[in-house]
């Protein structure tokens, strides 16, 4: 698998040479820290922490509630109470088990899914600010940081990318 990877990233390299030795202008961008460092994903990474925050709230209201059943089962056991009182006290447990249980699943795949949108969204307008940084600033090819194997130092401009999505989003 590593020489297939290998193998692709020189055939995509020739023509990557090939325009360097012409005088293109070729840079990479690392779409991972712009994404985590732009005020636009720190907005979104606050609002899931708080959509968070309301979960895990919620669910120490229902994890109380369980013990306190439990709890209740445990201490009024057998000689308490008859086999229906006892049958019925363990369904209910049962039930709020299951429903906490998908509660834990539901809040789960629901910051899943606002993650992934705030991500996707984040990303269409990172990639429109790269072609027009990359428009302005006379780039032949500026390519994702994480498809490439090596690229010069010279050649990132990460940070200036940063900089044009946080005032692009200010506008």
């Amino acid at each position: 698998m590593k020489r297939f990877i290998v193998a692709i990233s020189l055939v995509l390299a020739l023509p990557l040479s090939v325009m360097a030795a012409d005088g293109s202008k070729i840079g990479s961008v690392d779409i991972q820290k712009v994404l985590s460092q732009s005020d636009a994903g720190k907005e979104a990474k606050d609002q899931l922490m708080q959509k968070a925050s309301k979960y895990e709230a919620e669910k120490a209201a229902k994890e109380a509630d369980l013990l306190k059943l439990k709890g209740e089962l445990e201490s009024q056991g057998t000689a308490l109470l008859n086999e229906s009182a006892r049958s019925a006290k363990d369904r209910d447990y049962q039930k709020g088990m299951k429903e906490y249980q998908r509660f834990l699943k539901d809040a789960q795949d629901d910051l899943q899914l606002k993650n992934g949108e705030y991500t996707n969204k984040i990303l269409d307008e990172i990639g429109k600010v790269v072609q027009e940084f990359g428009r302005k600033s006379g780039y032949t090819a500026i390519f994702s940081r994480e498809m490439m194997v090596y690229i010069d130092p010279s050649a990132d401009v990460t940070d200036q990318v940063l900089k044009a999505f946080n005032e692009s989003r200010k506008k």
